[in-house]
């Protein structure tokens, strides 16, 4: 009865779906040793290496593939069963967490063989991640599907809180190998949960397949001529250069500016994940009270400030209060471009519009995260990120005077 309670409440309707909640499940718990990852790599990195620009540019061959990649991996996905592609992809992650796990518990772990594996692991993940999207949007009705986003984006980010949370100890205790050797049993859960999905019919109206370029440029095409989707587009590239490096710059922020460790960026990389949890289980009220449109404007308007207060808190206390807001605004706005772009597209070409917002995404995360560090090194952490955080205020006043009049939803 109070998961019956639970879902009739605006921001929580998706998990009245059974197969939503076992998917959200299965990914909470591989989310939560990618975030032990994620932290144990940064600290690695930086210590290793005592450069920004190294952190920043191992965290980028994660992210780069997807430029290539991404769009291919919407064209497979819209094509064949999306249970069996991601099941795929899941296995390959786990089969690379485990040699990174391997090399560091025999002492073979160099910094060169993490970036190779972060490349190989980023183009895994970026041809999954638009099956993955298109494949929850489908296992809810569309008046859920805000509230889809929003859960997906609340089990990240509860994975983001409770994965540093782990790692720090067990990394001081054991060494980040056992930290990659959990991360790699982690998937099993998602290839659990994802396998226990029925299949997910096309939609009578789809196009028989043609080429995989074909499907690409199509997908393109849809995304192109709408001009809420493209904005969406816009936005998210935008805010990938400019906003979204602070995520893995935690740890160069942490010891280079306030001279602290592991411990205190683990406690970072939660706090934010705590301000989006906290955002993500209250966004399904704030969409019915203001509407999706007015909540993504406003989000998008405080992110370039929420930013510019963390960058420049004066003690790693008013930096993780800035952290906590920022951490909130910044889940709000990327589900809402997000959301935008899925609800807008043709049911059998969500997966390649997805891909789209990937690209960009990862595309844009790999150029800021890499040229933000290496300016950071040579201009120091403050200027160069404050900087990119008052620029991401102006583009996002652009695009709020920029934005279609009228934005009525696609016939399908």
């Amino acid at each position: 009865m109070p998961a019956l309670r639970l879902s009739s409440l605006p921001s929580f309707r998706a998990f009245g779906r059974r197969d939503f909640v076992a998917v959200w499940c299965g990914a909470l718990v591989s989310n939560l040793g990618t975030w032990m990852e994620v932290l144990a790599l940064g600290v690695y990195v930086t210590a290793e290496t005592g450069r920004a620009e190294w952190t920043g540019g191992i965290a980028a061959l994660t992210y780069l593939p997807s430029v290539v990649l991404s769009p291919l991996g919407g064209a497979l996905a819209d094509r064949f069963d999306r249970r069996f592609f991601i099941a795929a992809c899941t296995l390959a992650q786990a089969v690379l967490a485990g040699v990174l796990a391997a090399l560091a518990l025999t002492g073979n772990l160099t910094v060169q063989a993490v970036a190779a594996i972060s490349f190989l692991n980023g183009c895994v993940h970026v041809l999954a991640m638009p099956a993955y999207t298109a494949l929850t949007a489908g296992l809810v009705p569309p008046e859920d599907l805000h509230s889809a986003m929003s859960l997906t984006a609340t089990q990240f980010n509860l994975g983001r809180i409770l994965g540093p949370v782990l790692a720090a100890p067990l990394m001081a205790a054991a060494g980040v190998g056992w930290v990659f050797l959990l991360n790699a049993v982690s998937f099993l859960a998602v290839l659990a949960a994802v396998m226990s999905v029925g299949p997910q019919r096309r939609s009578a109206s789809a196009a028989p397949p043609r080429g995989l370029w074909a499907d690409i440029a199509q997908g393109a095409r849809v995304a192109r001529q709408d001009a809420a989707i493209w904005l969406a587009l816009v936005g998210l590239f935008t805010m990938a250069v400019l906003v979204t490096p602070f995520i893995i710059l935690v740890p160069v922020f942490v010891m280079k500016v306030f001279g602290q460790g592991a411990s205190a960026a683990s406690v970072l990389v939660s706090i934010q994940g705590v301000g989006a949890l906290v955002a993500s289980v209250t966004v399904g009220s704030l969409v019915e009270r203001w509407g999706r449109q007015r909540l993504l404007e406003a989000s998008l308007l405080a992110l370039g400030p929420a930013a510019l207060f963390y960058w420049l808190s004066p003690t790693l206390h008013v930096a993780m209060a800035a952290m906590l807001v920022l951490g909130a605004v910044y889940m709000v706005a990327v589900t809402g471009l997000s959301t935008r772009c899925q609800e807008r597209a043709p049911r059998e070409m969500q997966a390649r519009v997805s891909s789209l917002g990937i690209v960009l995404l990862n595309a844009g995360y790999s150029l800021g995260t890499w040229l933000q560090g290496a300016l950071m090194d040579r201009l120091g952490v403050r200027l160069v990120t404050a900087s990119a955080a008052a620029l991401f205020l102006l583009v996002a006043v652009g695009l709020r005077t920029r934005r279609p009049r009228e934005v009525a939803l696609p016939e399908t």
